[in-house]
């Protein structure tokens, strides 16, 4: 099937190259003409596994190319892919104006009966409103259906979660809609839940918030074994044989960071309060998490209560590991705070220090490896699981740190070991308790 993908951000360009793999022909816009460059180039302007070498061999297989001009694109498009950004407004409502954007211009230019799916992020009822702006703008007598097909990637598992997904979502009005999703998918190998658009709407934001309920949850259960002596780690191991609880999304940190849960929580929690209704579940996720950020910096005032010319180590900048995405990543306020209040910061991170340093204003804070990170430094602290940053050995920190307090807010590492090895080293709800002797 010969599809157009509109925008190449993470949703639209690793959907497109989906599409590709899979045989269909495949065009994706972007008004950004140098990242079409790039992309045309064979070069991903985006950090993921795998990404780049899908990209290199669809280019080589020709079933897809890139281009600014939608108008070209769109006239003999059997369907219609939106895959542009729904970023957070000041209110923390989904800004759509780039999803209607392309709705207004795909009306405009399609000469010919066509799908126009929706991947994007939006709230209930947007697909309604989609719907009437195409037809609104419609110069030629076509016929257009709209569906709502939510995406559900992982920044990290991308390719992964494209070529492997756990299940397809088609929300449709329309049983010959229904029908044409089910041939561009029929190759995919992944169960298809055809339900309606409303509904298909609502399954992303509440598969996305149920995870960070559970993020938070376990957090919040974190936080209360620093207080009672108690072990997360054993804690959750436990929960996590019970098959109704699960053992994915147990693992206690410094909170969720990344393009989607801070979005979709704030999102979903504005749509339901902007129709009379407050998820009080949601309200407390987001709660919980703006504060748990800042665990490690509470942690370490109570070690150094003066942070001013102190040198502080920081390992790990992304959100999470395998992704250079820095949106809502707990280590940016938490450096800003360093800043403001004048500890000497050493940062490191495999791939994102450019933009983090431009982030920041800052280029002096970036080092180019641990070690440098850690020379001379007074506290280290981690912010993102790495495996270049689990695999550092306890004598690594006493070797190049002049005070070897480690803050850890992604569990990396033993906690025994580093006891034994005289490291001063506090962890996210596990106390460090004394080896049980075996009687």
């Amino acid at each position: 099937m010969k599809i157009v993908v509109v925008g190449v951000g993470y949703v639209g360009l690793v959907s497109a190259l989906g599409f590709a793999h899979h045989g269909h022909t495949v065009t994706a816009i972007d008004l950004d003409a140098t990242k079409i460059a790039r992309l045309a180039a064979g070069e991903s302007p985006i950090f993921e596994p795998g990404l780049e070498a899908m990209l290199q061999e669809q280019l080589l297989s020709r079933r897809i190319q890139f281009t600014t001009d939608g108008a070209g694109a769109y006239a003999d498009a059997e369907a219609i892919v939106i895959g542009v950004g729904t970023p957070e407004n000041e209110d923390g409502s989904a800004n759509l104006s780039a999803v209607y954007q392309a709705a207004h211009e795909i009306g405009l230019n399609i000469q010919q009966d066509c799908l126009v799916i929706v991947k994007s992020t939006v709230p209930v009822g947007t697909n309604d409103k989609i719907e009437a702006i195409v037809r609104g703008a419609l110069r030629s007598a076509v016929n257009v259906d709209i569906v709502s097909n939510p995406e559900f990637l992982a920044q990290g598992s991308a390719v992964h979660d494209t070529l492997h997904g756990s299940r397809i979502i088609v929300g449709s009005e329309s049983a010959k809609a229904e029908v044409k999703m089910r041939e561009i998918y029929m190759d995919y190998g992944q169960p298809i839940i055809s339900i309606s658009r409303k509904s298909a709407e609502l399954v992303k934001y509440a598969s996305n918030d149920f995870l960070a309920l559970k993020i938070s949850f376990v957090n919040e259960i974190a936080n209360l074994c620093d207080i009672l002596g108690a072990d997360i780690e054993e804690v959750t191991e436990g929960m996590g044989y019970d098959a109704r609880i699960g053992s994915s999304f147990l693992r206690a940190g410094i909170g969720y960071g990344g393009s989607c849960f801070p979005k979709d929580t704030k999102a979903l929690h504005w749509l339901a309060e902007d129709h009379g209704f407050v998820l009080r579940t949601i309200e407390a996720a987001i709660k919980i998490n703006e504060k748990q950020k800042y665990m490690l910096l509470h942690k370490l005032r109570k070690e150094m209560p003066n942070l001013a010319g102190k040198k502080i180590a920081v390992l790990g900048l992304t959100f999470k590991p395998n992704t250079d995405d820095l949106r809502e990543a707990p280590s940016i306020p938490n450096l800003r705070i360093l800043q403001q209040e004048g500890a000497i910061i050493q940062a490191y991170d495999p791939i994102a220090m450019v933009q983090t340093a431009k982030e920041l204003n800052d280029t002096s804070i970036m080092r180019d490896s641990i070690e440098a990170a850690l020379e001379g430094a007074d506290a280290c602290l981690i912010f993102t699981e790495w495996d270049i940053i689990r695999a550092i050995t306890p004598d690594t920190f006493q070797k190049w740190m002049a005070n070897p307090l480690v803050l850890d807010g992604r569990n990396c590492f033993n906690k025994n070991d580093m006891e034994v090895a005289g490291i001063a080293y506090q962890s996210i709800g596990r106390p460090l308790i004394k080896v049980r002797q075996l009687q």
